[in-house]
Order: structure tokens, then sequence, then C-alpha cells
């Protein structure tokens, strides 16, 4: 028997009037498996950033130094590094809380992506977030490289929808000589790919790759250990699983063996807080990544991460939730592979290319849908994408419009792909039953 997450009502959940939803109960809360995209707004958040208001409002600028609630602005992430150390596995020295997702990745690679005319290739996955490969070819085209050459993108084998280990492992050992800086993304944001970070962050060390890690699928979704990894850095955003609101401030990771080993990109908030107000001449770094600041952070964004910490804290970090994501997640895939329109996924990359407009038999007329994530749980985390094809080239997005008027939100991305995130923080076994049984609904109405 699966139990009740006891964290659910911490958290605010839109209704199905809320959302639209016209094909159900409109004061019952909309079943939301989106959390992989943004998730829901914690109480507690909500309720530090309206206290930063009214201190803002009382305070003023005596607030970086005078605060009711010990919250001094000028040392406002102290509360939420130590927090995201354990999330990720580190030591609070190694992490900062700052900047932006994609602004954090750029200065990670501007510190440690030194190509020299041997070793200048970047190895990533091939359906990298957007963001990423674009800042991969900016990156390679500042250091004076044809992206194309200097880019090793991996994807799945014909027939497979996500990559395998051992292909990852093989190029790191054929290419690694000429690899500068091994660059995946800790859960994969398409398919929901738990790479084994581990091993690729060993094997790439072994032929002298740095390795780097973008987390913002994975922080608050699977366990981290990085600084026992050796992981060398990884970037974050929190607004996904972290819950920290559109657009949250995000963060870094740097390993403890980098401290003194590289050049610092100066800001006065990665100054020594001892004389940092003080306005010294010369830059007196803070010891580890926090030396990496540069502007104060945003100080509502920081008190609506750490609303999520604390909640994330008292559920037992990752540990407890773990357990709960792989119950809700197997009871969803268990739940949709029932569907009578689910076709295993060796079937399904055969019958793909006959549903690319084709209307030659019912097979393909009929809608269909695969998932495409990892049955394996040490290869997924809270996400299960599924792809759907017909020959009708419009199903996924019918089906996606289908599903929000049930109250069911997930997340689209076009073509063909709705991606559906159970969260253990505060989705049910229900919300994982009502999406199933409202999918079916939504295919046998387009099955005509």
């Amino acid at each position: 028997m699966l139990s009740r997450p006891s964290f659910r009502d911490r958290f605010l959940i839109p209704t199905n009037q809320d959302v639209g939803a016209a094909r159900v109960n409109g004061e019952d809360p909309c079943v939301y498996l989106c959390g992989n995209s943004l998730g829901l707004l914690p109480q507690a958040a909500e309720a530090l950033v309206q206290q930063e208001f009214r201190v803002w409002g009382t305070r003023a600028v005596q607030g970086h130094h005078d605060h009711p609630h010990g919250r001094e602005w000028m040392n406002i992430t102290d509360h939420v590094n130590p927090l995201l150390a354990e999330l990720i596995g580190a030591r609070e020295t190694e992490v900062a809380c700052m900047g932006t997702l994609t602004a954090n990745l750029h200065l990670m690679m501007n510190t440690f992506y030194k190509p020299t005319p041997e070793r200048y290739k970047l190895l990533c996955e091939g359906m990298a977030f957007p963001s990423d490969q674009y800042a991969f070819a900016s990156q390679a085209q500042l250091h004076g490289f044809n992206p194309k050459d200097a880019i090793i993108e991996m994807f799945p084998r014909e027939g497979e929808f996500t990559l395998r280990e051992e292909d990852i492992l093989e190029v790191i050992e054929k290419q690694g000589s000429s690899i500068a800086l091994v660059i995946f993304s800790g859960v994969q944001y398409y398919t929901g790919q738990w790479f084994p970070m581990q091993s690729i962050t060993k094997a790439a060390k072994a032929q002298g790759c740095i390795c780097g890690w973008d987390l913002a699928h994975a922080i608050g979704n699977v366990p981290l250990s990085l600084h026992d990894w050796d992981v060398d850095w990884a970037v974050w955003c929190s607004y996904k699983y972290l819950n920290s609101g559109p657009g949250g401030i995000a963060g870094l990771y740097v390993h403890e063996v980098w401290d003194q080993e590289k050049p610092r990109y100066a800001g006065w908030w990665g100054h020594d807080p001892s004389t940092r107000f003080l306005m010294p001449p010369v830059f007196s770094p803070i010891r580890g990544a926090q030396g990496l600041q540069m502007s104060n952070p945003s100080v509502l964004g920081v008190a609506s991460l750490l609303g999520s910490l604390q909640v994330f804290k008292e559920a037992g970090m990752v540990g407890r939730l773990r357990v709960r994501s792989i119950e809700l997640t197997a009871h969803l895939e268990e739940l949709l592979v029932r569907s009578a329109y689910f076709v295993p996924p060796h079937e399904a990359a055969m019958r793909l290319p006959l549903c690319n407009g084709s209307t030659d038999g019912a097979q393909q007329r009929r809608p269909a849908f695969t998932i495409i994530t990892p049955s394996d749980v040490n290869s997924r985390g809270s996400q299960l994408s599924l792809l759907f094809f017909s020959s009708d080239t419009e199903l996924m997005q019918k089906v996606w419009e289908g599903l929000g008027s049930y109250g069911v939100i997930g997340d689209e991305r076009h073509p063909n792909v709705i991606r559906l995130t159970p969260t253990a923080l505060y989705n049910t076994i229900q919300d994982c039953e009502d999406a199933a049984k409202f999918l079916e609904e939504v295919l046998k109405a387009l099955d005509i």
C-alpha cells in the first residue's frame, strides 16, 4: 500500500477552474504533473517573501545589517547554501546560490574550458536543452573553433530513445585526449534519462578531461553526491523541482580542489564579507565557490527558495522523497502501459517512420503512444516522457489540450512529446490514476 504524502498541504495547488478545465469539478485541485518545468508554490515561500516585503517597507536599507528575523540581506544566502549543499552531496564552501542557470554555465565554461590545439572538444548529449546548446556553440566560437568540429554530440542508437552508458564511456575512452570538457545534463530534460553521473565523471577525469554537469532537472529530483563523485563543477536552476518560483535564483558548485587553481571573475559580492562594505580597492575572495559571486542576490528570490528548502529539509531532503518518487513514477508507468493505445518502445521505434503524415493502414491512423523514459528506476527521476504518434501530425497537441480540459497539467514538447512528472512532495497516487484515466478518455475520443 502506497502511503499518502504528508507535505501536499504545504503547497498551493491551482483548482480546475483556475486552469480552465471545463470537464471536471472546478473547485477540485487540478492534477499538476509539471514540476519538472515549474514547481508549485510552497506556502512557506510565500510567507517568507511577504516577510521580506515587510522588512523592506519598515527597515529599508537597514535590512542589509539589521533584520527582525535574523536574515540580514548581506548574509541571506548563508541560510540556503547549507541546504543546497546537502541536496547535491557537497560541502558548504563548494556551493554558491547566485545568478541564473545559463549565466552560471557561461561562468563555469569561461573558468574551466581552456582549449588547446590538441585538446579542445566538448562532449555532450545531442539533445541537450537548447540554452545549453547555444552556450556550448558560443563558447567554442569565442575560443576560435568551429562548433561543428569542436562539439561532439551523442545520440541514441538507431531504434532507441536514450543513450547507453557503454556508448558514452567508449567515446570518452577513444577521444578523451582531444576532449577538454565533458558536460552532460544530470537528468535529460526531454527523455527524463538520469545519466550515470559517477561513471561518466570517473571516465572523463581518467582521460584528463574536465567534467561538469547541468543539474536543472536533477537537483531536488534524484540523489546526488558531487563531492564524493569528484565532479569538477555543476550548475542548476531552482524553479523546477526546487519550487523557488518562475525565474528563481540559481546556483553553482565547484569542487574544493579548484579553490586556488583557477582565476576568479571578481565581483564585490564574492569579496570577504568582513570588509566588503569598506569598499577596499583590492579584491579579497571568499574561500570556495562563493568567491565567484559577483552581485548581491535577489533577496526575494532567496527567500522564496529558502521556503521550499525548509520543506525539503523537513521531508528528509532526497532520501525519503526518492522512495516516494520511485513509488509514484512506477505506479503511473504501470497504469499507462495498460492503455489500449500504449506501444512498447522497440515497436514504436519501428512504426514511427510510417507515421509521418501517412494515411496508409489503420495502425498508422490510430493514435498511439510509448514511453521514452527508461523503465529502470536507477536511470530516471520523477518523470515519464510520452511520445505520441499516428498519421495525424497534430496528435500530441490535441492530446495535451484534451488533458488540460480534464485538469491534467503536463508539459508539451514539440513535435510529439508530453512530459508527466509525479513530484514526491505534493503529488498523490490519485493524481497518477486520474492522469492515466483521462489520457485514455482523450485518446478514445481521438480514435475515429
